[in-house]
Formats: structure tokens, C-alpha cells, sequence
């Protein structure tokens, strides 16, 4: 148990340094439009390269395609009701404490953290399971995940630097986010247990699969289109598709 512990913790604390890199240089305009595009390339391609078809290969598995595809679709789309739910539940703009243009960010950044809390609750109860039943794949599992958190922590931590201006914020907020890996698979084992069914993982896969996509397309590439020039914005995609494309790779 305590070895699978500290994988899951490792795969978790990967995206803290993603953080600390974010941290070390405040981003102007054009380089925070550039890194809510990147947050958005490194959301949408997890969500849809990922979680999506994997949680619709289970299902194809062991149902009808139809049956499958319908079960996978209105899990998405009650995702995406949630991150509509979740956007609409947090304060506006002038209500944080930077206010305009910075409280902007800090909205998104908060929005962006939140829905990858729910990517890795999940996330850290697979690699912990996985490392119980088997130290070495659990092992590579986490090095994995690890690599494809690194990118998840710069898409935290930049926009927290630009809104408040400090370092150690934008560190703990990745920090905190990546602590929801160990989090999560504590909460797995303690509540669930031996009860834990790839059902349960595949069904709660697609739902933040669907928060996921709202936060990326409703809140982080509008606010990065608002802060630079759309060619900017739309680099950081790319960059952001790349690397986490890379890190998807590297985790099949």
C-alpha cells in the first residue's frame, strides 16, 4: 500500500513542478493569450483523445453500439451541463479581488484547476489500484501520468501568476490541484474499497470528459482571444495539443 501510495503521489506531484515551471516568469498579454490557448489544447485533447474513447471502448465491449455510443454521449453532455453549472456558480469578474482584465484570468484559472481536480480524482484511484495489483505496471503508469501532468500544471499556474502577481500562488494552485491524484485514490480506497467496478471510473471518465470541454471552449479560449491576437492564441493550442498528445502516447 505504501508503495502505491508514493506512485500515485509522484504522478500527483508532477503536476506541482508543471506549476513551478509556470511560476518562474510572469506572462504579458499575448503570453497569457497564448497559455489560455495552451490550457485549452492541453484540456480538449486529454478529454477527447483520451477519456472519451476510452470510456466509449468499454462500453462498446460489453454493449450494443448504439447502446454504447448513447451511454458515452449523454454522460458528455451531462458533463458539459456541470461545467456550465460550475462556471455559472462562481463569482463574476469584478467580484475577485484583482478585478477586469486579471480577475478574468483568475476566474478561468480557478475554473480550469477545479475541473482538473475532477480529472485526477479518478486518475489517482486507477494508478493506485493499478499499483496494488501490479508495482511494475503501476510504476509505469505513473511515470506516465506524470509526464502528461506536467503540461496540466503550467495551464494552472500561468494565469494565476498574471491575475495575482505571486509565485507562491500559482505554485500552491498547481500544487493543490496535483494533490487531488493521492486524494483521490485515498477517497477510492477508503470509501470504496474492494467495491471500485470499471464502471464506475468509465462513467465518471466521460461526465469530466464533458466539464472538461465546457471549460475549455466556454471560458479559456474566449478569455485568451480577449487578452491577444487569435494567431497567438491559436499557437497556444497547437503547443497545447502537441504536448499532451506526446503524454497520451507515452501513457498507452
Amino acid at each position: 500500500m505504501l508503495y502505491a501510495m508514493a506512485a500515485t503521489t509522484l504522478a500527483g506531484l508532477a503536476t506541482a513542478l508543471g506549476g513551478a515551471l509556470g511560476a518562474l516568469r510572469r506572462p504579458g498579454r499575448q503570453g497569457m493569450a497564448f497559455a489560455m490557448g495552451f490550457g485549452a489544447g492541453v484540456m480538449l485533447a486529454v478529454s477527447l483523445m483520451d477519456m472519451l474513447p476510452g470510456a466509449l471502448g468499454r462500453y462498446l465491449a460489453a454493449f450494443a453500439p448504439l447502446r454504447a455510443g448513447a451511454m458515452a454521449a449523454s454522460l458528455v453532455l451531462l458533463g458539459l451541463a456541470a461545467g456550465w453549472l460550475l462556471e455559472r456558480a462562481l463569482p463574476e469578474e469584478a467580484a475577485f479581488s484583482a478585478g477586469g482584465e486579471e480577475g478574468r484570468v483568475l476566474r478561468s484559472a480557478l475554473v480550469t484547476a477545479l475541473a482538473l481536480v475532477g480529472h485526477n480524482l479518478p486518475e489517482g484511484a486507477m494508478t493506485l489500484f493499478a499499483s496494488l495489483d501490479d508495482p511494475a505496471v503501476g510504476l509505469r503508469l505513473a511515470v506516465a501520468i506524470g509526464l502528461h501532468n506536467l503540461p496540466e500544471g503550467l495551464a494552472v499556474a500561468l494565469p494565476v501568476l498574471y491575475a495575482t502577481k505571486s509565485r507562491g500562488r500559482a505554485f500552491l494552485a498547481a500544487l493543490a490541484s496535483g494533490l487531488s491524484e493521492p486524494a483521490g485514490a485515498l477517497l477510492a480506497f477508503g470509501l470504496l474499497g474492494g467495491r471500485i467496478t470499471a464502471s464506475l471510473v468509465t462513467g465518471m471518465a466521460a461526465l469530466v470528459c464533458g466539464v472538461m470541454c465546457w471549460v475549455s471552449v466556454a471560458e479559456l479560449l474566449p478569455t485568451g482571444l480577449s487578452l491577444g491576437r487569435k494567431e497567438v492564441t491559436a499557437a497556444g493550442f497547437g503547443a497545447g495539443l502537441l504536448a499532451m498528445t506526446l503524454g497520451i502516447a507515452l501513457l498507452s
